[in-house]
């Protein structure tokens, strides 16, 4: 069989391109989102997010005790498991084309008949295609966006990929007396897949058509729908019965057995798996009696699903350990239901619920909840998860245009001319449907990947053969390296596949159609997204952008047949289609690389390390979520950096089980001065705390408010309405907190120069809004922890949970300390945190890392340039602090510093640069400061005029924000300096947008 060696060999071969590619563009530490967390759990096995990934983080422990004791290469070696599931992924798809295309190219050789063996040209032909295919895939924006980083989705493409292979491989062994033993290692590799991601589930009605084809040599319409059927009912099977409803029956069956029947823990559990394993058995004995070879199948392949989704028992044993990262405490089996449901992030509406200004009607109060309480040895039931109910007026079919909350109205009205107060039309809710969810939200990004992109920048179009080149663009798109144009030569490719296997094979190009249609547009439908996304969501759709290679890899077949009429020799025409073809995997790896080549980034970890060390020893650090948080946490649980600090994530701080996570000891930091008992944060219990005045009460005392929420003491209650509980609340918004002045002074922990600034009262206002549970935790803290441990807030967090106490903070480094100083020019519209000249000069010339914001090689992309934005408002702070001060020789060091480590050809300059001026003025170099300031002034003078000339520019108010900011500071820095002429173009420029505003 030379052409099976020949198809092993060449596979393997691009298998190795693809895996040199990926891995010397790895990103060589943590990057930003999940990442950071994955590498951290994987690394020790900790409990995620949910619904986890037990299979990636097992074999991402298994690379990791590659290091051999060298914390720093864990990241790369599970970011290498990324890029080697990335590399098989493109292997499959490679003999999947070539199977594929050898059905195509057989036929017509043998005028229908199959031949075991193709000739030369043949050979060419199909191994082409496949490397072709293949190539072009490997090198597609999103799929190797995925292949350099440790997140799931690369894992996940594998397992899409393995499946269809697979079953490929099953269609050429299905008249042998054992073929069903692919469809049974089809089953295990779903199974493995469901603690990786559950797209790979969405491959099961494709699988089933091969299935189908297979078994029935005249396949009818009436077969194909009723396939289709079963395949939906065992995708629901798996989707709903096995992943979530066998947990929720184990969890039904413990509490029955536990509460009624008073056996001890996890009885109910052992009870259930006993019945399952004997329901299992007698399934197979069944199968014996009767000698049904179907029923046979079934079991087995039941069994091996259970065996691979069994990776999930790591979750609630790992979590019984109270690891430091315990993500929901999915300790036993009813936790563990609700980890897998993801309970905590909501629902969306799919087929039928409420639009967007539907009012309730009332409240249905779900399913029972309960918690293990080892005091009585039983499970005692929890207050509701009520949902609202709506009256059926107010609902619709398939509703899209969904969300009350007044950001998405906002952002739907750019889709679809809604009005508030009035119920959208069937009409608007397609159209929004057809024009964000499908054509901004899928083919937006399937056009970046086959024709091309604009830009880094959130919301970006597509870029085609027709749009203007680089010079005639902003410098900010043209010369982003995530500007890449494919001329659509992948698309048109793809486009002649297609229309190919359709007109030669139409079987198999339903197949690879429904392939297409399920893991793109249908995940589009199932998802529901709101119009507004924290990134882009192009990453979900890959095995869309994979169906659509095998069509590319089918073009080469296509392009040799349409040069049939030209080309008369088979050998020419074949090697000339090879030749045009090869122009896509080639266009995309050029214009691709530079964009997806991490391999000198160091950005997130290096920001992480950074806060980290911005803490005094024993610090208690704030911090918003994701790209806040996860780098924080890869490198204390990684590299083991400042574990002293305990990083508490305000958002989970409203979270029962991390309250209590929170008063356990980690490594070197000690519980948290939490006071306040469990029942006081249980899930339920002062989820919110209203404002209810009391025009008696001028002000309260934290530490009297924190006993009185506490003994939920009748003082603080009120009614939450008609027969509904007494909810805590508080009775003025004038909060204080007496100081111990000199028990503070023997602490010596205050700046020499802020003597004066100490405060016997720390005075502040938490407004009149209500306060949540994360507030109740923050000033239990303050309140208790006599100033014994230092509190940072991170300048990242967002405003309004600083709880209006600015006045008290101090800059240091890039977080802001608590303290009972009171700033003296501290004004709302103002900066936050007093600047403490040496403390930040120490640690922001001295003491920090920022690697690699110097190589104007590397790539940083929108959300990576946010961090060193932050450098920048730092070193500027310092540098005005030091002009104040007289000191303009440090000023002028500080700016100096912070333009050579963050030069703008590397990190183009921000609306913080212009704040370097008014030291660069002062130390003489006048010349480098009409640099940024002409610089910026015509860097946003260009965006904004690009975005003013486009249908789409509304899709780009924050972008636009950022440079109407940019334009205020050149225009201050500009007016500061006495430069009339700069601030005049610059205000010339500002003024119709400040008009508009009006």
């Amino acid at each position: 069989m030379r052409f099976q060696r020949l198809n092993n060999l060449v596979g393997w071969l691009v298998f190795a391109i693809a895996a040199a590619t990926y891995l010397s563009t790895l990103e060589p530490t943590a990057s930003f989102w999940d990442c950071g967390e994955f590498i951290a759990c994987a690394y020790k096995l900790l409990v995620p997010h949910p619904p986890g990934a037990p299979t990636f983080l097992l074999l991402g422990r298994l690379m990791s005790l590659f290091s051999f004791g060298d914390t720093t290469k864990v990241p790369v070696l599970v970011n290498a498991l990324s890029g080697l599931s990335s590399a098989f992924t493109v292997l499959f798809l490679f003999w999947s084309i070539t199977r594929m295309a050898a059905k195509l190219v057989l036929r017509r050789s043998a005028v229908n008949t199959p031949v075991e063996e193709p000739t030369g040209t043949d050979t060419l032909l199909i191994l082409g295609a496949g490397a072709i295919g293949a190539l072009a895939f490997a090198f597609t924006d999103s799929f190797w966006f995925n292949a350099v980083e440790g997140e799931v989705y690369a894992m996940s493409s594998l397992c899409t990929a393995a499946v269809v292979w697979l079953m490929l491989k099953w269609e050429g062994h299905a008249a042998e007396p054992d073929s069903d033993k692919w469809i049974v290692l089809i089953a295990y590799v779903i199974g493995l897949s469901i603690g990786v991601h559950l797209l790979n589930l969405l491959t099961l009605p494709a699988l089933g058509l091969i299935y189908y084809y297979r078994r029935n040599a005249n396949p009818s319409f009436r077969g194909i729908v009723v396939v289709m059927g079963v395949c939906l009912v065992l995708l629901a099977a798996v989707l709903v019965g096995i992943i979530p409803g066998l947990p929720t029956l184990a969890g039904y069956f413990e509490v029955f057995f536990v509460n009624t029947v008073r056996l001890p823990f996890n009885s109910g559990l052992v009870i259930f798996v006993a019945a399952l394993v004997g329901l299992i058995v007698y399934g197979f004995r069944l199968s014996f009696k009767f000698k049904s070879q179907l029923l046979n199948t079934a079991m087995l392949c039941f069994t091996f699903i259970l065996i691979g989704y069994s990776s999930y028992l790591i979750v609630p044993i790992r979590s019984s350990y109270h690891p430091t990262i315990n993500e929901n405490d999915p300790e036993d089996v009813l936790s563990f239901v609700s980890y897998l449901k993801r309970e905590q992030y909501g629902s969306r509406p799919l087929l039928y619920g409420p639009q967007f200004n539907a009012q309730p009607t009332g409240q249905d109060p779900g399913a029972a909840r309960y918690a293990r309480d080892p005091a009585t040895g039983t499970y005692r039931e929890l207050p509701p998860q009520a949902e609202y109910t709506y009256a059926d007026e107010d609902k619709m079919l398939l509703p899209r245009i969904y969300s009350p909350e007044p950001g998405h109205i906002q952002e739907y009205k750019k889709w679809v001319d809604i009005q508030d107060g009035v119920k959208p039309t069937m009409g608007q809710n397609l159209s929004f449907l057809f024009r964000y969810q499908m054509g901004h939200m899928f083919w937006r990004y399937f056009m970046w990947n086959f024709v091309g992109r604009e830009s880094d920048v959130q919301q970006a179009g597509t870029v085609t053969p027709f749009s203007p080149g680089r010079a005639a663009l902003p410098e900010r798109i043209g010369r982003s390296q995530a500007h890449n144009n494919f001329y659509a030569l992948p698309l048109l490719l793809g486009l002649v596949g297609l229309f190919f296997q359709s007109r030669r094979d139409g079987k198999d190009a339903l197949v690879v159609g429904l392939l297409f249609l399920l893991t793109g547009l249908a995940i589009i439908v199932y998802l529901n997204q709101p119009p507004l996304e924290p990134r882009e969501r192009d990453y979900t759709f890959a095995g869309a952008t994979f169906a659509f290679a095998i069509w590319i890899g089918l073009g080469v077949l296509g392009l040799a047949d349409a040069l049939r009429s030209t080309v008369k020799a088979e050998g020419p025409r074949a090697a000339i289609a090879l030749a045009l073809s090869l122009l896509v995997p080639g266009i995309l790896v050029a214009q691709g690389w530079d964009d997806h080549d991490r391999s000198g980034r160091f950005n997130s970890v290096d920001s992480a390390k950074n806060l980290l060390n911005s803490c005094a020893p024993n610090a208690i650090l704030f911090t918003n979520g994701d790209n806040d948080t996860f780098p924080l946490w890869y490198a204390q649980e990684v590299e083991g950096i400042r574990t002293d600090v305990r990083v508490a994530v305000l958002s989970y701080l409203n979270t029962d089980w991390y309250i209590q996570q929170m008063k356990r000891r980690s490594y070197l930091s000690q519980p948290l001065p939490i006071t306040m008992d469990d029942k006081a944060y249980a899930q339920g219990t002062n989820d919110y705390v209203p404002f209810a005045q009391n025009p008696a009460v001028k002000d309260v005392d934290v530490k009297q408010f924190i006993q009185l929420i506490e003994q939920n003491n009748p003082l603080l209650q009120v009614s939450s309405g008609e027969n509904g509980p007494n909810m805590m609340s508080f009775p003025t918004p004038n909060f204080y907190l007496p100081i111990d002045t000199t028990a503070f002074k023997q602490l010596g922990i205050m700046p020499k120069d802020r003597s004066k600034q100490l405060v016997a009262r720390m005075d502040w206002s938490m407004g009149k809004r209500g306060i949540e549970k994360k507030n109740l935790v923050i000033l239990d803290m303050i309140a208790t922890n006599n100033w014994k441990r230092p509190i940072y807030f991170s300048s990242t967090v967002t405003p309004s949970d600083y709880m209006n106490l600015q006045p008290y903070f101090q800059l240091e480094g890039l977080a802001y300390r608590l303290l009972p100083l009171k700033d003296p020019n501290y004004t709302p519209q103002g900066d936050e945190g007093y600047v403490e000249t040496d403390l930040n000069y120490a640690k922001l010339v001295k003491q920090f890392s920022y690697r690699g914001l110097t190589n104007d090689k590397i790539f940083y992309d929108e959300n990576n340039l946010k961090f060193p934005s932050n450098y920048r408002d730092k070193f500027a702070r310092l540098a005005n602090t030091y002009l104040e001060r007289g000191d303009k020789a440090k000023a002028k060091e500080v700016a100096d510093f912070c333009l050579q480590v963050m030069p703008d050809k590397a990190i183009p300059y921000d609306y913080y640069s212009p704040l370097l001026v008014p030291a660069l003025i002062a130390g003489g170099e006048k010349a480098r400061a009409d640099e940024i300031l002409d610089t910026m002034l015509r860097r946003a003078t260009q965006m904004l005029s690009f975005y003013a000339g486009r249908p789409d520019g509304s899709l780009f108010d924050y972008d636009q924000r950022l440079h109407l900011i940019n334009l205020q500071n050149v225009y201050r820095a500009a007016q500061q300096a006495g430069d009339t002429a700069r601030a005049q173009r610059a205000f010339a420029v500002l003024q119709p947008y400040l008009q508009d505003r009006q």
